[in-house]
Protein backbone atom coordinates (compact mmCIF):
# COMPACT_ATOMS: atom_id res chain seq x y z
CA UNK A 1 0.00 0.00 0.00
CA UNK A 2 1.34 3.22 -0.87
CA UNK A 3 1.64 5.99 1.13
CA UNK A 4 1.24 9.49 0.27
CA UNK A 5 2.78 12.55 1.57
CA UNK A 6 0.23 14.61 3.51
CA UNK A 7 0.24 18.51 2.67
CA UNK A 8 1.28 20.76 5.66
CA UNK A 9 -2.16 22.47 7.33
CA UNK A 10 -0.70 25.79 6.10
CA UNK A 11 -0.36 24.30 2.52
CA UNK A 12 -4.11 23.30 2.58
CA UNK A 13 -5.84 26.31 3.43
CA UNK A 14 -3.80 28.25 1.31
CA UNK A 15 -4.49 25.98 -2.01
CA UNK A 16 -8.45 25.85 -0.49
CA UNK A 17 -8.32 29.40 -0.62
CA UNK A 18 -6.43 30.06 -4.21
CA UNK A 19 -9.02 27.26 -5.46
CA UNK A 20 -11.97 29.44 -4.11
CA UNK A 21 -10.78 32.39 -5.77
CA UNK A 22 -10.27 30.85 -9.03
CA UNK A 23 -13.33 29.45 -9.28
CA UNK A 24 -14.82 32.46 -7.89
CA UNK A 25 -13.24 34.35 -10.90
CA UNK A 26 -14.40 31.75 -13.35
CA UNK A 27 -18.23 32.69 -12.31
CA UNK A 28 -17.39 36.34 -12.64
CA UNK A 29 -15.98 36.01 -15.91
CA UNK A 30 -18.68 33.79 -17.31
CA UNK A 31 -21.66 36.20 -15.96
CA UNK A 32 -19.88 38.98 -17.66
CA UNK A 33 -19.57 37.55 -21.15
CA UNK A 34 -23.99 36.78 -21.10
CA UNK A 35 -24.79 39.91 -19.84
CA UNK A 36 -25.86 41.74 -22.81
CA UNK A 37 -23.92 44.66 -23.22
CA UNK A 38 -26.28 46.99 -24.50
CA UNK A 39 -28.63 46.50 -21.32
CA UNK A 40 -27.52 48.41 -18.17
CA UNK A 41 -28.73 47.21 -14.91
CA UNK A 42 -32.22 48.71 -13.74
CA UNK A 43 -31.92 51.62 -11.56
CA UNK A 44 -32.49 50.87 -7.86
CA UNK A 45 -36.07 51.45 -6.92
CA UNK A 46 -37.04 54.78 -4.90
CA UNK A 47 -39.14 54.99 -2.35
CA UNK A 48 -40.52 57.67 -0.04
CA UNK A 49 -42.06 58.09 2.95
CA UNK A 50 -45.97 59.68 3.14
CA UNK A 51 -46.72 61.12 6.53
CA UNK A 52 -49.97 59.39 7.73
CA UNK A 53 -52.88 62.09 7.06
CA UNK A 54 -54.02 63.82 10.56
CA UNK A 55 -57.82 63.39 9.87
CA UNK A 56 -59.96 60.54 10.05
CA UNK A 57 -60.88 59.13 6.92
CA UNK A 58 -63.96 60.39 5.30
CA UNK A 59 -66.18 56.97 5.37
CA UNK A 60 -66.96 57.05 9.47
CA UNK A 61 -65.59 55.87 12.36
CA UNK A 62 -62.81 53.14 12.73
CA UNK A 63 -65.07 51.19 15.15
CA UNK A 64 -68.11 50.02 14.11
CA UNK A 65 -71.28 50.03 17.36
CA UNK A 66 -72.13 46.49 16.72
CA UNK A 67 -74.66 46.63 19.83
CA UNK A 68 -77.11 49.68 18.39
CA UNK A 69 -77.27 47.92 14.79
CA UNK A 70 -78.59 44.54 16.25
CA UNK A 71 -81.52 43.11 15.15
CA UNK A 72 -84.74 43.98 17.30
CA UNK A 73 -85.71 40.82 19.83
CA UNK A 74 -88.41 38.27 18.98
CA UNK A 75 -91.87 39.23 21.02
CA UNK A 76 -91.19 35.39 22.83
CA UNK A 77 -87.45 34.66 22.57
CA UNK A 78 -86.81 31.26 24.64
CA UNK A 79 -85.06 31.49 27.64
CA UNK A 80 -80.93 31.43 27.37
CA UNK A 81 -79.56 27.33 28.26
CA UNK A 82 -78.61 27.52 31.48
CA UNK A 83 -74.75 27.90 32.10
CA UNK A 84 -72.90 24.77 31.55
CA UNK A 85 -70.93 23.96 35.10
CA UNK A 86 -67.47 24.24 35.16
CA UNK A 87 -65.51 20.75 35.52
CA UNK A 88 -63.10 20.75 37.78
CA UNK A 89 -59.55 20.69 36.28
CA UNK A 90 -57.65 16.97 36.80
CA UNK A 91 -54.95 17.33 39.32
CA UNK A 92 -51.99 16.22 37.19
CA UNK A 93 -50.27 13.17 38.53
CA UNK A 94 -47.19 14.95 40.77
CA UNK A 95 -44.50 13.35 39.93
CA UNK A 96 -42.54 10.74 42.34
CA UNK A 97 -39.45 11.80 43.83
CA UNK A 98 -36.65 9.69 42.33
CA UNK A 99 -35.93 8.39 46.15
CA UNK A 100 -39.41 6.66 45.83
CA UNK A 101 -39.04 5.31 42.51
CA UNK A 102 -35.67 3.99 44.07
CA UNK A 103 -37.16 2.74 46.87
CA UNK A 104 -39.73 0.93 45.19
CA UNK A 105 -36.95 -0.99 42.62
CA UNK A 106 -35.09 -2.03 45.83
CA UNK A 107 -37.55 -3.67 47.24
CA UNK A 108 -38.36 -5.82 44.70
CA UNK A 109 -35.03 -7.12 44.84
CA UNK A 110 -34.64 -6.46 48.97
CA UNK A 111 -34.62 -9.59 50.94
CA UNK A 112 -34.69 -10.13 54.70
CA UNK A 113 -31.41 -12.67 55.42
CA UNK A 114 -32.85 -15.49 57.19
CA UNK A 115 -29.66 -15.56 59.55
CA UNK A 116 -30.92 -11.98 61.08
CA UNK A 117 -34.52 -13.16 61.21
CA UNK A 118 -33.38 -15.94 63.94
CA UNK A 119 -31.24 -13.56 65.44
CA UNK A 120 -34.28 -10.65 65.67
CA UNK A 121 -31.80 -8.43 64.04
CA UNK A 122 -33.26 -4.86 62.54
CA UNK A 123 -31.99 -1.53 61.66
CA UNK A 124 -31.62 1.10 59.35
CA UNK A 125 -28.89 0.90 56.21
CA UNK A 126 -28.32 4.27 54.30
CA UNK A 127 -26.63 3.73 51.06
CA UNK A 128 -25.00 5.89 48.42
CA UNK A 129 -26.07 5.37 44.96
CA UNK A 130 -24.39 6.42 42.12
CA UNK A 131 -25.79 6.35 38.69
CA UNK A 132 -24.75 6.68 35.29
CA UNK A 133 -26.58 9.00 32.73
CA UNK A 134 -28.44 5.68 32.08
CA UNK A 135 -29.83 5.35 35.37
CA UNK A 136 -27.35 2.23 36.07
CA UNK A 137 -26.48 1.50 39.38
CA UNK A 138 -22.23 2.29 39.43
CA UNK A 139 -21.76 2.52 42.51
CA UNK A 140 -23.06 1.05 45.71
CA UNK A 141 -21.88 2.38 48.81
CA UNK A 142 -22.92 2.29 52.91
CA UNK A 143 -23.26 5.83 53.74
CA UNK A 144 -24.37 4.97 57.54
CA UNK A 145 -24.25 1.21 58.66
CA UNK A 146 -26.99 -0.43 60.63
CA UNK A 147 -24.80 -1.71 63.02
CA UNK A 148 -25.03 -5.35 61.88
CA UNK A 149 -22.60 -6.49 58.61
CA UNK A 150 -25.45 -9.21 57.10
CA UNK A 151 -28.32 -6.70 56.96
CA UNK A 152 -25.62 -4.26 55.30
CA UNK A 153 -24.73 -6.58 52.82
CA UNK A 154 -28.49 -7.77 52.10
CA UNK A 155 -28.47 -3.75 51.04
CA UNK A 156 -25.58 -4.05 48.90
CA UNK A 157 -26.76 -7.14 47.05
CA UNK A 158 -30.38 -5.08 46.70
CA UNK A 159 -28.81 -2.21 45.38
CA UNK A 160 -26.40 -3.84 42.80
CA UNK A 161 -29.59 -6.25 41.15
CA UNK A 162 -32.21 -3.48 41.00
CA UNK A 163 -29.82 -2.89 37.98
CA UNK A 164 -31.15 0.39 36.44
CA UNK A 165 -33.35 3.17 38.20
CA UNK A 166 -35.46 6.30 35.92
CA UNK A 167 -33.57 9.22 37.90
CA UNK A 168 -33.42 11.26 35.07
CA UNK A 169 -29.36 11.27 34.31
CA UNK A 170 -26.08 11.08 36.11
CA UNK A 171 -26.71 11.43 40.25
CA UNK A 172 -25.44 10.30 43.61
CA UNK A 173 -28.25 9.52 45.91
CA UNK A 174 -28.82 8.35 49.37
CA UNK A 175 -31.03 5.53 49.73
CA UNK A 176 -32.67 4.33 53.34
CA UNK A 177 -33.21 0.40 53.66
CA UNK A 178 -35.10 -0.28 56.78
CA UNK A 179 -35.18 -3.72 58.02
CA UNK A 180 -37.85 -3.92 60.49
CA UNK A 181 -39.64 -7.57 62.13
CA UNK A 182 -43.40 -7.62 62.66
Amino acid sequence: MAHFPQPAPRNRLAAALAISLLLHALLLAASALHWPADKAPAPPLEVRLIPAAAEAPAEGPLLKDTIAQAAPPAEAAPPPPPPIPAKRPVPAAKPRPVTEIAQRKLAEHLYYPAEAIKAGLEGEVRLLLTLDASGAVQEADIAASSGHPILDQAALRAAYAMGRVDAGGKREMILPVTFRLR
